[in-house]
Formats: C-alpha cells, structure tokens, sequence
C-alpha cells in the first residue's frame, strides 16, 4: 500500500529534532590494577635512590664457650644502593572556541571532557610501562629519560624459557631482562607458579598478588589444586562455590590473590608483595594552560614519575610463556 497524495510525511518536513542521546559510551578500560595496589611516594630528583640490605644466613654452629672473649670481628656488609630514573608521561588537547561554546550533546565543556580521556590514557600508559621490559635510561637533551620496568628489576625469583635470562646489574637496572626465542614459549602450568611463590618466600618475602594477562588467567582457573584447595573463607560449614574461576590461590606458602591485567604482556606472570614496590612522583598529575596564540583553548597534562621496587626479592616471577589457553 501506499500514503495517499499530499499526506505530509518526515520525509518532508524540516526541523525535526534529532534524537541524540546525552551520554556518551566508551567502553575502553581505565582499570590500573599493578598502580593501584602499589604504594605511591614524592622523590625530589630526576634520579631517585633507596637502599637495600639482608640479613646474615641462619647458622647452626653459633655456640660459644662459656667466659670466651672476642679476638676477631666479622667484617659489616654494606647496605645495597639503588636507583631509578624518572620519565615524563603527557598528553595534549587543543579546542577550538567556538566548539567549547556550543551546546552539545553528551559533555558540557569539549576541554575538561578530553583532558579527563586524557587522564586515563596516561594512567594506562604507566601501568603497561611498569611491567614492560624496560630498562632505565638516564636520557639526554635528544633522548627522553625512562625508568626501569619491574622486569629490569626483577634477578632473584624467577623461572624462565630455555633461552631467557634475568637482567644483570648492581645499582641501577640499566638493562631489560632477555626473553626466550617465540619457539621456546612454554604452558603456563602450576608446577612454574608453585617454584615461584617458594623462591620468594624462601628469600623472605609474603607475596599476596598473582598478576596475569587475561589467557593465562583463565589458565590459572583450570590449575587442579585450585578447586580442591577453595574453601569457604567466613569459616562455615558449607562450601564454597566455584563457578568457573579462582579469585583465590591457596598456596603452601599463604593465600594470594589472582589479578587480571589487560596492561602486561600475556609471556609474564608476576608473584608480587605490593608492600615492596610504589610509584615515585616528582611531579604529581598536574594540567598546564599553554599559550593561547588563537582562537583555541591548549591544555598540556603531565606527570613526572618513576617505578620503585624496594626490593626485588619480595617479588617473582614465571617469564617465557605462551598466548594458548588449556583444555
């Protein structure tokens, strides 16, 4: 059928209002899980430096005759000192005035919406430098400065692939780590996991957190001994449920949390004790208004910052594995 003749329809009127909602949707995740669970502290320098020390190896000889007298001393072990570099992170936004004046939908000023973007960007973009596998550059008047990855850091608690090799330095960490060739990935598998969390409570650390990409994740929730080893936590007689994941893994060595991270690299998986690691601000999250030339609104967001891990043997982790998830 059709409209009968001269029947006035919305193709022919003019000035319908459109239909635009006012909220806009984006679904890109903000979540920085390595950055919200560390520590965060103020440095006052470009280079910023800690000390590290240890206890002497547990002895079972140390029995003295009685009245005896001291004739020659153990020499002292320095502390260890360390060091990091701080990095510049920013992002930029120009708006043109007359784009801040109208009304639109969604958003009332252009300028506070797309420097709140920008925020989050530049949080997700430290997230994924803390756990990349870079080394610290004291950087030059043509080449920026960077601070070391936890990767850099971490030599004690490790398990790699044949081929990988941890990072060798003394006071800065001025070196990546060596990954395995792609040929020898290996399976995520919990026999790694277990040497891993040993290795870090045997140097004396109490790791609480099991970071891990989103493959090896779903990895972790099929490990055997999660399901036998879940419990239920407030102490009652019925179990827990289990429903297809492990928030939880109950070690032999104390429970630990599995964290997913969009932002690390799916080949590591990191044991940490955020107690031993923070992010060092020399200059917090600030906005500089730059110089208006025209008709336009600059904006400049930065922040000044660096990784510090107080000691990296509180942490581990199991390196070289590949992107497959088990059956």
């Amino acid at each position: 059928m059709a409209a009968i003749t001269n029947t006035y329809t919305r193709f022919d009127a003019k000035g319908v209002r459109e239909d635009l909602s006012n909220v806009i949707y984006q679904i890109s995740p903000e979540e920085t899980p390595f950055m919200s669970n560390i520590g965060r502290e103020n440095v006052s320098n470009t280079f910023f430096e800690w000390q590290t020390d240890d206890l002497a190896a547990a002895s079972t000889t140390n029995a003295q005759i009685e009245g005896d007298d001291i004739t020659s001393f153990t020499a002292v072990t320095a502390t260890v000192r360390l060091g990091n570099y701080t990095q510049i992170s920013r992002k930029d936004v120009i708006i043109a005035g007359t784009l801040e004046a109208v009304d639109k939908a969604g958003r009332r000023s252009e300028l506070s919406y797309q420097m709140a973007k920008k925020s989050a960007e530049i949080k997700r973009d430290m997230c994924s430098t803390m756990l990349a596998n870079q080394a610290a550059t004291a950087g030059s008047t043509s080449a920026a400065r960077k601070t070391a990855g936890l990767l850099a850091f971490l030599k004690t608690n490790t398990n790699e692939g044949t081929g990988g090799g941890d990072p060798s330095y003394t006071t800065i960490p001025d070196a990546a780590r060596t990954d395995a060739t792609t040929t020898n990935l290996r399976s995520f598998s919990e026999a790694l996991l277990k040497d891993v969390i040993q290795k870090v409570w045997t140097e004396g650390g109490s790791p609480t957190i099991v970071m891990a990409g989103p493959v090896n994740k779903q990895n972790l929730s099929k490990m055997a001994g999660i399901a036998s080893s879940r419990f239920n936590i407030n102490g009652g007689a019925k179990p827990a449920t289990l429903i297809g994941a492990a928030d939880i893994y109950v070690s032999d060595f104390g429970n630990v949390s599995i964290v997913p991270n969009r932002f690390q690299r799916e080949r590591d998986v990191f044991v940490l004790d955020p107690e031993y690691a923070s992010v060092a601000y020399l200059r917090p999250f600030q906005t500089v208004e730059l110089a208006k030339t025209g008709d336009a609104e600059k904006r400049m967001l930065l922040c000044e910052w660096g990784l510090k891990i107080k000691n990296e043997k509180a942490h581990g982790a199991v390196y070289d594995l590949n992107s497959t998830i088990q059956t």
